[in-house]
């Protein structure tokens, strides 16, 4: 079918978060790091940690509103992906499972998804001068495992599978601080968002 991007894929695969339950253990993000051998600096998926609030005083006593929270944020693998639109070879391609991978081969090094990706997936390796970036462990996926990120999260707050599936088990939503506004994309992501 078409996806709501108006590509043709037949599923669209995706991750589910849930903010109120991450502790930012960065499990998952080490997980990625070691299943995929990235260099220093590489990280597929990364913890972003929100604060806010502070003191103010109700009637003469001090009160504290502090808020802390994580967001896991990796490739969301979007139905309108801009890297995608904005890679001059085509290595960069959205495939009939909606997964959003790179063609070694045929990428250039150029930069232009990095540049254009509002979430940062699409990260350079040095060494090979390529761009590279989280495929949702297709290989797993082959074997019916999930990917690695999944199956390291200590506190069970990372899911995956059909995004129409994920959205009927968890809800619908993406627009999550601090990631963009999800109408530029239509990023294949649920995330369940921190009471804060």
């Amino acid at each position: 079918g078409r996806g709501r991007g108006g590509r043709f894929v037949m599923t669209q695969t995706g991750f589910y978060f849930d903010s109120a339950g991450c502790t930012g253990c960065k499990a998952c993000q080490v997980a990625c790091k070691d299943k995929n051998g990235l260099e220093v600096g590489v990280k597929w998926r990364r913890i972003v940690e929100v604060q806010g609030g502070g003191w103010s005083t109700s009637n003469g006593v001090p009160v504290n509103d502090s808020y802390a929270y994580h967001v896991s944020v990796a490739c969301m693998h979007c139905e309108n992906p801009i890297c995608v639109e904005v890679c001059p070879t085509k290595a960069m391609a959205k495939g009939a499972d909606g997964i959003v991978a790179i063609d070694p081969g045929r990428c250039i090094g150029c930069r232009y998804c990095e540049w254009a990706c509002p979430y940062g997936a699409p990260q350079f390796d040095k060494v090979a001068g390529t761009m590279t970036k989280c495929d949702l462990c297709r290989d797993h996926l082959a074997l019916s495992k999930a990917p690695a990120c999944v199956s390291a999260c200590q506190m069970r707050v990372l899911d995956y599978g059909e995004i129409d599936d994920l959205t009927r088990k968890y809800g619908e939503g993406a627009d999550v601080y601090p990631l963009p506004d999800p109408d530029l994309t239509l990023p294949a992501v649920v995330v369940s968002p921190h009471p804060a």
